[in-house]
């Protein structure tokens, strides 16, 4: 099989690249980008690419819709570092293949992969498990993208906005990439139709989301 490697940690890169080539897989390309993800992509069309979730330039999610709408044969499979679910969903209704944690072992990340030869997705029991318990609750029950349908994470990062801290600090305090934070934010800008953060704040606060500072 012919695969696409993308990740911004360029040791992270060689040794997935070296763990392929060990189990017989042949690295076509790499990518330290989502932009250039999508660009190496549509050159080389891969069988599959094996694509981080949080990188510069374009985020995983979106780089897994730009593939999938011009090569819906290629398969796609998500790397994250972070065994929080939040893009799980995302992901898979999005179109990919597989979602893996970056701190498998070697021997279960290749069977991973095998498994998508044989039209299985490329996912853990534990993450199977979970999909299956979100995609079985009723339809009213799931975030419908009106104003208030937040997540529990994006509320604890509104309230954060509301102490006025940056990006950064919030990324400190929670433990997650600044990129995951703006992430979060374009989603709640987003579910909350306001342009900025002062006006998500002030929505939240008029609509009793979060407690006032």
């Amino acid at each position: 099989m012919r695969v696409l490697v993308v990740d911004d940690h360029s040791l992270f890169r060689d040794g997935i690249v070296s763990l392929l080539e060990a189990a017989g897989y042949t690295v076509v390309g790499q990518a330290g980008d989502g932009k250039t993800a999508v660009e190496r992509a549509l050159s080389l069309r891969p069988e599959l690419v094996l694509l981080d979730i949080h990188m510069p330039e374009m985020n995983g999610l979106d780089a897994l819709k730009f593939i999938k709408a011009s090569l819906p044969e290629t398969r796609v499979v998500m790397l994250t570092v972070s065994e929080d679910e939040t893009y799980l969903v995302d992901a898979i209704t999005s179109g990919a293949d597989g979602y893996l944690l970056k701190h498998l072992s070697g021997p279960e990340f290749i069977e991973m992969l095998e498994g998508l030869e044989n039209g299985e997705a490329a996912i853990t029991r534990k993450t199977a498990a979970y999909l299956m318990r979100r995609m079985s609750q009723p339809a009213s029950s799931q975030p419908d993208n009106q104003p208030g349908a937040l997540s529990e994470r994006e509320l604890e990062i509104l309230n954060l906005l509301s102490g006025g801290l940056s990006n950064k600090a919030i990324s400190d305090q929670l433990s997650l990439s600044e990129n995951t934070i703006k992430y979060h934010l374009k989603n709640i800008l987003q579910k909350l139709n306001v342009q900025n953060r002062t006006e998500a704040v002030m929505y939240a606060l008029r609509n009793n989301l979060i407690k006032k500072p």
